[in-house]
């Protein structure tokens, strides 16, 4: 990455806000969640998770789908991206499977 401009597109696109692993792993955990407020958990443990898969991936060698940026610029980006479908995913499962 050469400018903030790159940082930025790397940051909102794969790296970050729309990261498949912490979609993936905050839809999961937002099906599971038995009340609203444990979507930030959620949320946090998708960000989490998907910044240790990341890590295992690049030590591995394995090819990544997003450029290199920094953990911490990732973490609000990809919390933010899970919070989201969790959210989304928690809302389907309550028109889905209505409460008796």
């Amino acid at each position: 990455m050469t400018g903030t401009e790159d940082t930025w597109a790397s940051l909102i696109g794969l790296a970050g806000l729309l990261n498949p692993v912490a979609l993936l792993i905050g839809a999961a955990l937002g099906w599971y969640a038995d009340a609203r407020v444990k979507i930030g958990v959620a949320a946090f443990g998708a960000a989490c998770l998907s910044l240790v898969i990341d890590a295992a991936m690049r030590m591995s060698g394995a090819p990544q789908f997003a450029p290199e940026v920094g953990a911490l610029a990732a973490f609000p980006f990809r919390f933010l991206g899970a919070g989201i479908a969790g959210a989304l995913i928690y809302m389907l499962r309550g028109i889905l499977r209505p409460r008796s």
